[in-house]
């Protein structure tokens, strides 16, 4: 009994593929929902995520200037700050931390004076933008698949953190903070500042209708549990006030004497003759405070500002003097 042939397709037979456009746009869309694999080198002391979702890791080149000495009228919350952030460097328990309250305080300032101080120990930094908060993750994975004997401890900071009412992604933050299976760990916190100290907005609106009976939910007090919500998951939360006018005039004081070494180191004799010539104390001082009623308010990026502009103008003056 003879076999069954098998039928063969003709040579001449169509193939079938998904045309060019379709297969351009599924290719553009897993490009932009799939995040590149994350890698971490301890060596490099601060990242900064760029690119959104399908973003990368973009290594930093840090200008370690500023030291914590330089920080002057928050003594209070540097040293709970410091002292956090120790335990973290150690191994101890640790908690995220969330700086809010005026802005130019200083809260940015300390993040960056920590690094300073704490790099030689381990201590990095990973800075992400509210916008890019869906991506911790995967941060946090890599940094867990970092080796057994890496001794780093990643502070991810969040600047300028704040949200509206519908933006949903303080979620990914939420779940990061406290609240996953795997939110414990000992090498990655959570640093964010803020002008905002409870992060999402908290109406009058919320309140009136809850007491009037306007509103439409079953259980409105849980509507304001929710705004609450994700800055209780910081668990050392620091504020910072608007300074007094003594505190300001002594940071502007510090800084111009920062300012000064430099002047002098770079002078030859005559320069520096004219300069010690100057008595400007008083001026200086109506200068100063000149400047932060310009700028609505006394914080130390404002005396950091004006100590920038009284050094350039001066400098420019003892070259133009020479002529």
């Amino acid at each position: 009994m003879s076999q069954p042939t098998i039928p063969t397709m003709p040579s001449d037979q169509p193939t079938y593929a998904l045309p060019a456009p379709l297969l351009d746009l599924l290719s553009q869309y897993l490009q932009e929902r799939v995040t590149p694999t994350i890698e971490i080198d301890p060596s490099q002391l601060a990242y900064r995520w760029v690119g959104g979702r399908t973003g990368h890791l973009q290594p930093l080149s840090v200008n370690l200037f500023l030291s914590l000495d330089d920080l002057h009228g928050i003594d209070t919350q540097k040293s709970k700050l410091v002292q956090n952030t120790r335990q973290f460097i150690k191994g101890y328990p640790a908690n995220h931390v969330l700086m809010s309250g005026t802005r130019g305080a200083g809260k940015s300032s300390l993040i960056r004076a920590l690094l300073q101080a704490h790099h030689s120990e381990g201590l990095r930094i990973i800075e992400v933008a509210r916008d890019d908060l869906q991506v911790l993750d995967k941060i946090r994975a890599a940094i867990n698949a970092l080796p057994a004997d890496c001794h780093c401890r990643y502070i991810v900071y969040c600047d300028d953190l704040a949200f509206n009412g519908q933006d949903e992604s303080y979620r990914a933050l939420k779940s990061v903070l406290d609240g996953s299976l795997d939110s414990e760990q000992d090498k990655l916190l959570v640093y964010a500042t803020s002008n905002r100290r409870r992060l999402l907005p908290q109406m009058m609106k919320d309140n009136v209708d809850i007491y009037n009976g306007q509103t439409d939910e079953v259980n409105p007090y849980e509507a304001i549990d929710e705004t609450v919500s994700l800055s209780d998951r910081f668990g050392l939360s620091l504020t910072f006030h608007p300074m007094d006018q003594q505190t300001y005039l002594q940071i502007v004081q510090h800084y111009l004497s920062l300012e000064q070494q430099k002047i002098l180191a770079d002078m030859d004799n005559d320069a520096k003759d004219i300069l010690a010539s100057q008595s400007m104390p008083d001026k200086i001082r109506k200068d100063a405070l000149r400047w932060a009623s310009e700028r609505g308010g006394r914080s130390g990026r404002v005396a950091y500002q004006f100590s920038r502009f009284w050094s350039g103008e001066t400098q420019l003056a003892i070259e133009d003097s020479k002529r």
